[in-house]
């Protein structure tokens, strides 16, 4: 697969931070925890998890994730309604889906997956 080359930029240092921000507001924040739980149902052999997008729309929440190092995942979920089923689709991470991409989504794709590898090899050590 090939990933777009990360140079350590100011920019790639802003989307880190916001990778990582994201990555611990999903597995500590309360707010959070309904996204999590959703992962969870669906994914059962989640590690690790960022958030690429979230795009707030009038009654829903989508979210864009990279799940461990292998998935993308588009999780739309209700804002108001817990009992409404959320809608999933997930895609292998190849060079297919890297087809369509514009080069600020390489650049967080790229990221995200170095963190998540990073923390898949310290899940294996503990």
């Amino acid at each position: 697969m090939k990933l777009i080359k990360l140079k350590g930029s100011k920019t790639e240092e802003v989307i880190r931070r916001e990778l990582v921000g994201s990555h611990e507001s999903l597995f500590n924040d309360e707010i959070r925890s309904g996204l999590l739980s959703v992962i969870k149902r669906f994914f059962p052999k989640m590690k690790t998890a960022y958030i690429l997008f979230w795009t707030p729309e009038q009654g829903e929440d989508i979210f864009s994730l990279l799940i461990n190092n292998d998935t993308i995942a588009k999780v739309e979920i209700d804002r108001y309604d817990s009992n409404v089923e959320p809608i999933i689709e997930s895609k292998q991470l190849d060079n297919n889906y890297l087809k369509g991409l514009r080069k600020y989504s390489r650049i967080r794709l790229a990221i995200a997956l170095e963190l998540a590898n990073i923390d898949l090899k310290n899940e294996e050590k503990n």
